[in-house]
């Protein structure tokens, strides 16, 4: 897994901003501008006590040292305590619709961008299937398409423009200490850099390894509770349960426990930053105090001071508040950019001429997962309308070659080629069209029968549905629920028998009506009724289609026109 900073992370989440940059600047402007009324609303209520207080000269007198804020204070100087309030009131119910435009304007990016974030995943998954995700943890990897990719909102919601807020009103402010004194720059300056940027990139740095330590748990908890769920009647059979239920439990907690750390970093946070607010407040007044001994600013100016400062924290304290947040939507940014950047094994062949099916080869073949070799200098040539078997024992490579010949895999050594065409230069597609492929286990989906077989035919009428049925002798069976070939079958088709799923899996390589059909083990969980129609079915096709069959069953074999022992690697 490629290890990135926090700043390369946000940098590439950014990027995916810049098809709603109108919208993303709506939410900084009425964010900026909704801040700036709650500041005043303060600052205000600061000249409305001064006001009834009787202090209208000193602030007249404050016009003439705080020549930047003329305009302002004239106007300030000039309302009665009545007009304040009903500016107060004006400031308070645009705060409420700024604020309200801002947020609706960050979620509606946040959600826009989540759904093009799970079309990117979704594509980079269907370009890294089959090989890259062939016997990986399908758990953590539910949990990075869902969990992950929901947490992101965090980050586009809540962060990029709470940034560029946070950086635009503090910048006004500065400028409008600056017209009090330029002592109050620099404080208001360092309150600023400490809350908003130290804090949290102290915490970042201390919980960075924690958040993605939380995600990965939860991913392998998410794995461990899948594999319970699909397993739950071998659970039940051999009466493992409570050994089951103990684990989950130990996972929760060591997964709490790690929690428990982020809370305490958020905790540390909220500590120092009110800390600091008291702080730097106490060290505007003082310094403001002395300054006014000093005679260089008026008393006016000093209330002003303090009342800014303590009120413009909001800005700076919404940044700093996303630290712990931030440590988790890091790490998931991180997880899911893995998957968006990771190279597929096989590259996906687009821009070929068309190509046509025929004779198969594979000539000098080598190939090996990682270090181990599976098959050794294997050379089988596959004429067309022939059924040639493949037979050997478990992990001898017999189910390796069909992927070659599909090209799930390519070759460590050798060729793999079809009409005397290597599969590398074949499009993919014309690749697809050429083969249908029945495994050992039939994946089904939370369907109904029809649609489940229709998958290999998306346009296919009913009755090519039941012309492949009963080639897979599994029509008569459909016709016997009371829904037929409208039955739901649950998810991962949990209301049939393996024998039934398989049958399906066989009338879908039927209705794809390739001129190339790849079996590996089709029949291991039939009767010999059903495997007798399914040979027969198979025998009366070879006239139209090529058939390689991979089975350990000597019945299953007898249709076969040649047959290839595979023996550690090499075939005899």
């Amino acid at each position: 897994m490629k290890k990135r900073s926090n700043l390369n992370i946000v940098l590439k989440l950014i990027k995916l901003v810049s098809p709603l940059i109108p919208m993303m600047l709506l939410a900084i402007f009425t964010g900026v501008i909704g801040f700036l009324c709650a500041i005043f609303l303060s600052i205000l209520g600061a000249q409305a006590v001064l006001t009834l207080l009787g202090m209208n000269d000193i602030i007249i007198e404050a016009c003439t040292s705080a020549t930047l804020i003329q305009p302002l204070i004239h106007f300030a100087q000039s309302l009665d305590v009545t007009h304040i309030f009903w500016l107060l009131a004006i400031l308070a119910i645009s705060r409420g619709i700024l604020h309200y435009i801002e947020q609706a304007s960050n979620h509606y990016v946040a959600f826009k961008l989540l759904a093009i974030l799970r079309d990117k995943v979704f594509h980079a998954l269907r370009r890294l299937a089959p090989s890259k995700l062939d016997g990986s943890d399908k758990g953590n990897l539910i949990s990075i398409i869902t969990s992950d990719i929901e947490l992101l909102e965090v980050f586009y919601a809540h962060t990029i423009s709470p940034v560029a807020i946070a950086f635009l009103t503090s910048l006004f402010m500065l400028w409008y200490f600056l017209s009090l004194h330029v002592v109050f720059v620099v404080v208001a300056l360092i309150a600023y850099l400490c809350v908003g940027v130290l804090f949290p990139w102290i915490i970042s740095k201390l919980g960075n390894q924690t958040g993605f330590t939380y995600r990965e748990k939860f991913g392998n908890m998410n794995s461990y509770i899948l594999d319970s769920l699909r397993g739950l009647q071998e659970i039940m059979q051999y009466q493992c349960g409570q050994k089951r239920l103990q684990s989950m439990n130990d996972q929760s907690d060591d997964l709490n426990n790690v929690y428990e750390k982020l809370k305490d970093y958020e905790g540390h946070t909220r500590v120092f930053n009110e800390i600091a607010i008291l702080f730097f407040t106490v060290v505007m007044l003082v310094l403001g105090l002395f300054l006014y001994q000093e005679g260089r600013v008026t008393f006016y100016e000093v209330v002003l001071a303090c009342v800014a400062m303590a009120s413009s924290f909001g800005p700076v304290i919404a940044l700093s508040n996303l630290a712990n947040n931030l440590l988790l939507t890091f790490a998931a940014g991180e997880r899911v950019l893995d998957i968006l950047e990771e190279q597929p094994l096989i590259e996906e062949v687009v821009d070929a001429p068309t190509s046509t099916f025929g004779e198969m080869k594979l000539q000098d073949v080598s190939f090996a997962y990682d270090q181990e070799i599976i098959l050794k200098d294997v050379n089988v040539v596959i004429p067309e309308h022939k059924v040639i078997g493949l037979q050997g024992k478990s992990g001898s490579g017999k189910s390796t070659m069909i992927k070659l010949l599909m090209r799930f895999y390519d070759p460590s050594q050798g060729n793999v080629s079809i009409h005397d065409k290597n599969v590398k230069d074949i499009n993919t597609s014309d690749l697809r069209n050429m083969q249908s492929y029945v495994t050992q286990e039939t994946c089904l989906f939370n369907d109904t029968i029809e649609q489940n077989i229709k998958i290999a035919k998306w346009d296919a009428t009913h009755e090519e549905v039941v012309n492949a049925c009963k080639k897979a002798s599994i029509h008569d069976f459909i016709e016997s629920l009371p829904q037929g070939y409208e039955t739901q079958i649950g998810e991962l088709g949990d209301r049939l028998s393996g024998g039934e799923r398989q049958r399906i899996g066989i009338a879908r390589a039927f209705l794809h009506d390739a001129p190339c059909i790849l079996l590996d083990e089709p029949t291991s969980n039939l009767d010999s009724l059903h495997e007798g129609v399914i040979l027969k079915s198979l025998k009366e096709e070879q006239s139209e289609k090529t058939f390689v069959l991979v089975s350990h069953r000597f019945s299953t074999m007898t249709i076969c026109d040649d047959v290839y022992n595979v023996e550690n690697g090499r075939l005899s």
